[in-house]
């Protein structure tokens, strides 16, 4: 089955794009938007990523609300450094995430997204020299064995997506990861074309991203929309990507949601229906 097959239930876009006091508020502004889904981050409610604090009635009424909107939840945010240099507070931030990762039924979702991690105190996505390093990546498979026993667990699978910044900063890295862990881990790969692209590498997309879908394609369970500019990353369709490339090359994997980030509130309306045109044009086009 193409992915391009009923991409419209299937699009979404990050739920704290449109951050509000209630999730009835969050759950309308997604479905007024057009989009069928939203990638959950309780930082749209003001919260912490990891859920710190909130109670089993939140939940509840974030579920209710977006079934209420028709609007799908597939996936939450369960993102920290995961291999942080402090120690202790990467086990805190773990203990949590756990405690996270098995609450994600309640919401409808069957993945929770992970940020692989770097050795930069400060931010989580930048990237730091000691990434290279082999504690770093002991420190990264220790705190997966914790966050895939919670996974199984909960009967849900944990995506990580490839970001420059990060130990898995590449598809290739990507792959080695999955290699080690083995095909019945309860891990899929969260595609995210623009992270794997640069101003200075964009005119190799064709061949950058066709050796990603074939390294990735079978692991791959969820992807992301953006672009890039020249400084860092934008909404689809303000960039250089080549989004018909995009979808030609999603059409060789099994339907998985497409998540659109990086998007501003006032754009939202835009990125959903050009996404669905440029999805319909590639197929057109791969089909004469």
């Amino acid at each position: 089955m193409s992915v391009s097959r009923g991409l419209a239930d299937r699009l979404g876009i990050f739920a704290r794009t449109f951050p509000r006091e209630t999730p009835q508020a969050v759950a309308a502004e997604v479905q007024q938007a057009g989009f069928a889904m939203a990638h959950w981050n309780f930082a749209a409610l003001g919260r912490p990523t990891l859920a710190d604090g909130v109670d089993d009635e939140t939940f509840g009424r974030v579920r209710a609300s977006f079934d209420s909107a028709g609007v799908a939840i597939p996936s939450v945010s369960v993102t920290y450094n995961v291999v942080h240099p402090d120690k202790e507070l990467r086990e805190r931030q773990t203990a949590a995430a756990v405690e996270l990762i098995g609450r994600i039924p309640s919401l409808g979702a069957d993945v929770a997204t992970l940020c692989s991690g770097t050795r930069d105190p400060e931010n989580m996505w930048r990237s730091h020299p000691d990434n290279a390093r082999p504690d770093a990546w002991s420190d990264l498979r220790a705190t997966l064995d914790v966050l895939l026993d919670a996974a199984a667990t909960a009967g849900i699978r944990l995506g990580v997506e490839p970001e420059p910044g990060n130990i898995v900063r590449n598809a290739s890295v990507a792959a080695r990861l999955l290699n080690e862990l083995g095909s019945d881990a309860p891990i899929g790969i969260i595609f995210d074309p623009a992270n794997l692209l640069s101003p200075a590498t964009i005119a190799q997309q064709k061949e950058i991203l066709t050796d990603a879908i074939d390294m990735l394609g079978a692991r791959i369970i969820g992807t992301h929309a953006k672009d890039v500019v020249e400084s860092g990353y934008s909404a689809a369709g303000a960039g250089m990507m080549d989004y018909h490339l995009v979808f030609r090359l999603l059409s060789r994997i099994a339907p998985v949601p497409l998540i659109a980030q990086d998007v501003a509130e006032s754009d939202a309306a835009r990125v959903h229906d050009e996404l669905l045109r440029w999805n319909e044009e590639a197929t057109a086009g791969a089909a004469s």
